[in-house]
């Protein structure tokens, strides 16, 4: 494995002197998000493995090219999780790709995000020096903050090399039911919801149908059943459902367009734009799906409506990028993302223009 890091290393290094993009890659399942990134790749999928796995400790530690697919069997098989349940997007998922990207899954409202389960880091700058952020442990606090900084960088501020990460135990029970209710009655019920004691692990609303997935142990499961009411769906129909939801295949995001997310306050009233959406999270996260591109006029009304509630909106698939696909930046977030690009990749070698 450390022929493979000098090799990365000296990658990194001709494309620094040579002023040159590199375009780090690992499966390739989320090319299509963010900006279009040019420059040579650089392959991530031989610098694989799990290189430790406490299970009592809840934490695992793998490089960054490990498949997705085999962190989850190795956490199955000791009845743990990855608990903001990250979409895979297509077969070839790593671990690196997970962390870049930051999305996470159904259950992101009520586990926390992927940047709240990255203990630890290690990371290639612009420079080809390996820096260690963070530990794998939570009350390691060293560098905690800089590791974190790497989920969501898409790649702009240097090569994850690896990363530890918290899990959780699975949930020792779970069921899923089903309501029959329009928009705005379904986000009163999930503000509701939100402020009693009920293990709410995922909800989503679309076409007048509100899914909602309970989580815990089978007295508090049981009794939530009791006090919401409701369809119960069978365990299979519901795995399906919310695998649906989680890796995109779900009826609402097929055929072409453009696909927004919008990020809300839970607490946000229903937002009026042409197009249809599917609501996540509680109603943080809403899907707006448009049959057509975006151009910059309905993209800039998309943005002043979602802004106008407290969020922001993000061109998350198709459409025209040209647009920008994330929102825009205040003044002085974006002078803090370009010293921080500065700091740990001078050249800007590493994914040029992905993010703006």
């Amino acid at each position: 494995m450390q022929a493979i890091v000098e090799q990365f290393r000296q990658a990194i290094l001709a494309a620094s002197a040579a002023g040159t993009p590199l375009r780090l890659r690992g499966g390739g399942t989320k090319d299509w998000y963010g900006q279009q990134c040019d420059g040579a790749v650089l392959d991530t999928r031989a610098y694989a493995g799990i290189i430790d796995y406490e299970p009592t400790e809840l934490v695992i530690t793998a490089r960054c090219g490990t498949p997705l697919a085999d962190i989850e069997a190795a956490l199955a098989a000791r009845n743990q999780m990855l608990a903001f349940e990250p979409p895979h997007f297509g077969p070839g998922a790593t671990v690196g790709g997970v962390v870049a990207s930051a999305l996470s899954g159904p259950r992101r409202a009520s586990a926390g995000a992927l940047r709240d389960f990255v203990l630890g880091a290690v990371l290639m700058d612009g420079h080809g020096e390996r820096l260690a952020f963070g530990g794998q442990v939570m009350k390691n606090v060293a560098g905690y903050d800089v590791s974190r900084l790497l989920a969501g960088s898409m790649g702009t501020l240097g090569l994850i090399l690896e990363v530890s990460l918290k899990v959780l135990p699975l949930p020792l029970r779970e069921a899923t039911l089903r309501v029959a209710c329009a928009e705005i009655a379904a986000l009163r019920l999930l503000n509701e919801w939100a402020g009693k004691p009920l293990p709410i692990s995922a909800s989503c609303w679309h076409d007048g149908v509100l899914t909602v997935r309970l989580s815990g142990a089978e007295a508090a499961v049981s009794a939530a059943l009791h006090t919401l009411g409701g369809e119960l769906l069978a365990a299979d129909e519901a795995a399906a459902f919310w695998l649906a939801v989680r890796e995109q295949t779900h009826a609402f995001f097929a055929g072409a367009g453009s696909l927004w997310r919008l990020s809300l306050p839970p607490h946000a009233s229903a937002v009026i734009l042409k197009g249809r959406q599917l609501i996540e999270w509680g109603g943080a996260q809403r899907w707006l799906k448009l049959d057509g591109d975006a151009d910059a006029d309905s993209a800039r009304h998309i943005r002043q409506a979602v802004a106008a509630l407290g969020g922001h909106a993000t061109l998350f698939r198709g459409g025209d990028k040209a647009v920008g696909v994330f929102h825009p930046l205040a003044p002085a977030i974006a002078t803090i993302h370009q010293r921080l690009r500065q700091a740990f990749d001078p050249a800007g070698i590493f994914n040029p223009h992905r993010m703006y």
